[in-house]
């Protein structure tokens, strides 16, 4: 909803008027909102992230019935190399 203003230019709606004499337009806000969430990249997911291979894992969790999340790290940590990640794992 706007308002006309005494120059004839029309006036954003205001969500809020503060006693300091501060306001807050909704037009404002929302662009504010808008470039700084939704103009960001997308975030990596996991798969990206990381390139290992759902084979290396099962095999790593099967052998040495250690969480999933555990032989993901051990791997990642390894970069992606099967022999590293359970010389790692086995390594005191």
């Amino acid at each position: 909803m706007t308002t006309n203003n005494r120059n004839g230019r029309t006036e954003p709606e205001v969500v809020i008027n503060f006693g300091d004499g501060y306001s807050y337009s909704k037009q404002r806000m929302e662009e504010a909102f808008r470039s700084s969430l939704f103009d960001k990249p997308p975030a990596k997911t996991p798969k990206e992230i990381h390139n290992c291979k759902k084979e290396d894992v099962d095999f790593i969790v099967s052998e040495l019935e250690i969480p999933r999340l555990q032989a993901e790290r051990a791997l990642v940590a390894a970069n992606g190399d099967l022999i590293k990640a359970l010389q790692a794992l086995i390594t005191p």
